[in-house]
């Protein structure tokens, strides 16, 4: 299938014409031309990461299984309003781990919706992670022993930790 069609135009924010213009052809495609979606990395100086798990939106019984580098860390626990903790360890000789966030369902209401606290020596960050029964949650974290000797400006949160907040994407 292809669109096909005539182009003239401006140079953008002036009056001066593009020239003659063209011709041009658009195909559609049957495959997905963006395969790999980004998955957030997270920076930590510490070899210990405190994951905090909560329900995000309405407590409708989510249930969440998760796994760090493929192995199961947490197995059919249900989210609510009080944390469900792991602890994650980086290190030198594993500078990176993922974790994915596995929806064993979706509660009453669908997407399966967690917020995820991370603290990570000073570092506190709030990923907000959707999942289905089809496709995870992941967030990756990589040790970095320099990192507080390169962070210039950060916010700090209630309780005078540096933050952030980021989304977690969904991924096969």
């Amino acid at each position: 299938e292809y669109l096909e069609g005539y182009w003239v135009g401006k140079l953008q924010g002036t009056n001066i014409d593009c020239g003659t213009g063209g011709t041009i052809t658009l195909a559609r495609t049957t495959t997905p031309v963006f395969k790999e979606e980004m998955i957030p990395t997270i920076k930590v100086d510490t070899g210990e990461i405190r994951l905090r798990f909560y329900d995000n939106a309405t407590i409708d019984g989510d249930s969440i299984s998760v796994t760090v580098n493929g192995k199961t860390v947490l197995s059919h626990e249900k989210l609510s309003t009080k944390p469900i903790t792991t602890m994650v360890r980086v290190s030198l000789e594993t500078p990176m781990v993922e974790v994915v966030m596995i929806a064993e369902n979706e509660g009453s209401i669908p997407p399966n919706t967690a917020l995820l606290e991370i603290m990570a020596g000073e570092v506190y960050h709030r990923l907000f992670m959707s999942s289905t029964k089809e496709k995870s949650a992941r967030v990756r974290f990589v040790y970095d022993k320099n990192l507080s000797r390169n962070t210039t400006a950060v916010n700090k949160d209630p309780r005078g930790l540096q933050s952030g907040i980021a989304t977690a994407v969904v991924v096969n």
